[in-house]
């Protein structure tokens, strides 16, 4: 294994123990160069997964992308970085478990909508204007009033924002 220090192809291992019931191996390991340690993860190869996009489009499954999504909903929240590595394996467990070798995005996105709607408010919202391309404020605010259970019957007059506007002046 390369160290990613001084790129030296020759490292031990020191501690090794498995992190996960899915069989990622996790690796402590020390560079026989420069005596630096650092981790390493092995995962079993699993059969290809392919992502059907909304144009039709197909691509390769990466499980970085739900990553760095889920990463930019989170920014500046108080969520640790193995929370959101956590989540990713639990989407991408799921998305495996059903054995298709085809998976809609749209789907992928849901399951991620989900898992941050558990672990933070704003990040579930920020992730949820990008993925549900929401194009005012008021796609916004139903949103919000969805989420905290205040949505007004379907067949009222008034916008959600006006409802909650006149209730917060009276």
């Amino acid at each position: 294994m390369k160290c990613p220090f001084c790129q030296h192809q020759d490292s031990r291992v020191i501690d090794s123990r498995t992190s996960d019931d899915r069989g990622v191996v996790r690796r402590r390991r020390e560079c026989a160069a420069c005596g630096r340690r650092f981790t390493t993860y092995e995962r079993p190869s699993d059969l290809p997964l392919t992502v059907v996009k909304k144009d039709g489009s197909r691509e390769a499954f990466d499980r970085e992308k739900i990553i760095i999504g889920m990463t930019k909903a989170c920014e500046k929240r108080p969520i640790a970085r193995e929370a959101i590595g956590q989540a990713a394996d639990e989407v991408e467990r799921e998305i495996r478990d059903q054995l298709a070798e085809e998976v809609p995005a749209r789907h992928i996105g849901t399951l991620v909508m989900e898992k941050l709607r558990r672990m933070d408010e704003v990040a579930y919202v920020r992730f949820a204007s990008v993925y549900k391309e929401f194009h005012d404020a008021d796609s916004f605010v139903q949103e919000i009033e969805s989420l905290l259970g205040n949505v007004p019957a379907p067949d009222s007059a008034e916008s959600p924002r006006q409802t909650r506007l006149f209730e917060s002046q009276e």
